[in-house]
């Protein structure tokens, strides 16, 4: 689970089943009472359609442990602004790196670092939306050493620069406006 809505539907899932919980969090439920094996089978094929997953398996368990650490760094950067991503993850998850790194590239198909990039450059894509931040104050918050750097990874991701992202934003935004001023004089 990687979102406030994630958590609801895992939460209307487990009430229309009738189980009771304890808790949800992102990747986690803690249920009141053991369930069945037919609770289980049910609830994992409930989760399926909804494109969530039932983890069975300490590593499974230990990986999306690993996911919401690097999702909750990448969100709230400012808490742990000193610390790398190797260090945080051993610190919050009390094994070392290689041994997390193999263990999710095994579970996951892809590296820790890959996912990272990969969910840095969707939250910078966020920060440039609002349009609250330049591209500067994004780096700094973003913990990158430089412009350049973002702007580098950015671009292998995206195929654009942060910059032209925005231009982007901002000419559609201006097309939205115009099709609704249009809309509103029974033009469109």
């Amino acid at each position: 689970m990687v979102s406030l809505r994630c958590k609801m539907a895992v939460k209307e899932t487990l009430r229309n089943m009738g189980i009771h919980f304890v808790f949800v969090e992102l990747g986690v439920v803690e249920t009141m009472e053991d369930l069945t094996e037919e609770e289980r089978q049910h609830l994992k094929t409930e989760l399926h359609q909804l494109g969530l997953e039932l983890m069975d398996d300490k590593k499974s368990e230990l990986v999306q442990k690993v996911k919401n650490l690097i999702l909750d760094m990448i969100y709230h950067p400012e808490e742990e602004r000193k610390m790398s991503f190797t260090v945080y993850l051993s610190k919050h998850t009390g094994y070392d790196y290689p041994y997390l790194a193999n263990l999710f590239l095994e579970v996951q198909g892809t590296s820790i670092q890959q996912f990272i990039i990969q969910h840095k450059v969707e939250r910078i894509k966020e920060l440039i939306m609002y349009g609250e931040l330049s591209i500067t104050e994004i780096t700094w918050k973003m913990n990158y050493s430089s412009v350049a750097h973002l702007s580098n990874q950015f671009k292998k991701v995206t195929g654009l620069t942060p910059s032209h992202f925005r231009e982007l934003k901002e000419k559609r935004l201006e097309t939205m406006e115009e099709n609704e001023i249009l809309s509103n004089q029974g033009k469109i």
